[in-house]
């Protein structure tokens, strides 16, 4: 169960007093944010050229239905598999942001993620890539709400089990690719289960964030970043958990397997990239990377966008611990 401190709570309590009828629906709007807006398909294997593909219902290990592709590798008869996920408000597809309202009030740019999918097929992977609970065509569950890794983690456990159960797949290499709320999931994930996990050659982990740092900055932004406590009293209001426990600080030292990180750098959804270097010290992997996408703001357009636009990083990464 979420908790919140006596003074926390306390102080929440005071600024319900005095806070403005218009302040107060900005702090409920920002803890909004856990309920996730769907994103639509708005792309498939096909567009990039891809064939073979496969659609399949995976079940998260609390039985939610989570709606996958599963892609082969170009040319077939390949035995290294990247499970790939997504962050919030997305999908296996991406981000339609380019599609207008609602989307574009998040961002009004496309986030492609089936260009990358096309990057690691015709590098000789094949990809397992799923919607998370309450994102895109997957179940709800946990009333409509984000926990931001605190529930998504049976998601990424289920998808694992799937792969260990297969026929086929289980005899493959596996890596992850996990990202933002994704990846925060993943931690999570690997920390409750880290039997399940221990065969994972690497993960890209790319934008994972707290929470904490995400409602500061946009807080900021709006100019209600004094009301942090009564944010947290919203989100438990709406069933959810608080800033502080929606963070991969609580399992990253559980991470042990080879690891690239990616960040933006001077990212205008955080302003605090010490946030993500946290992040990056506390994981236990012995082999680790932090790559900052530099001379950008823009965590959607450009970070991301980066795999789609720049796969060499991540390439290289996944070839040298896949062999």
């Amino acid at each position: 169960m979420s908790r919140m401190s006596q003074e926390r709570m306390q102080a929440a309590q005071a600024q319900l007093k005095t806070i403005s009828a218009e302040d107060y629906e900005k702090v409920k709007g920002l803890a909004a944010i856990v309920r996730p807006l769907r994103s639509v398909i708005h792309k498939t294997p096909d567009d990039h050229g891809m064939t073979g593909w496969q659609d399949l219902v995976i079940p998260s290990d609390d039985g939610i239905p989570l709606e996958a592709w599963y892609i082969p590798a170009k040319g077939g008869e390949s035995n290294k598999l990247v499970i790939f996920n997504h962050a919030l408000p997305m999908c296996r597809a991406g981000f339609p942001g380019h599609l207008g309202e609602p989307w574009s009030g998040y961002d009004a740019v496309e986030i492609d993620f089936v260009v990358q999918y096309k990057h690691l097929t015709d590098a000789g992977y094949n990809v397992l890539t799923y919607d998370i609970r309450n994102h895109g065509n997957s179940a709800a569950a946990n009333g409509g709400l984000s926990g931001i890794g605190q529930w998504e983690w049976r998601d990424c456990v289920g998808v694992k089990k799937y792969v260990d159960s297969h026929p086929v797949l289980s005899s493959m290499q596996v890596a992850l690719y996990s990202q933002c709320m994704g990846g925060n999931s993943q931690y999570h994930a690997i920390h409750r289960h880290p039997e399940l996990f221990e065969n994972v050659k690497c993960m890209v982990s790319p934008m994972v964030v707290s929470m904490a740092a995400i409602y500061d900055a946009f807080s900021e932004i709006q100019g209600v970043q004094q009301y942090q406590e009564l944010i947290d009293l919203e989100l438990l209001k709406m069933g959810a958990f608080v800033a502080a426990e929606m963070t991969p600080h609580l399992w990253a030292a559980s991470v042990k397997m080879p690891v690239l990180m990616v960040q933006v750098l001077e990212d205008a959804w955080t302003r605090n990239p010490e946030d993500a270097q946290k992040t990056f010290d506390l994981l236990g992997s012995e082999e680790k990377e932090l790559f900052w996408i530099e001379n950008t703001p823009y965590r959607f357009r450009d970070g991301y966008n980066h795999f789609g636009r720049h796969p060499g990083k991540v390439l290289s990464f996944l070839e040298k611990h896949m062999q």
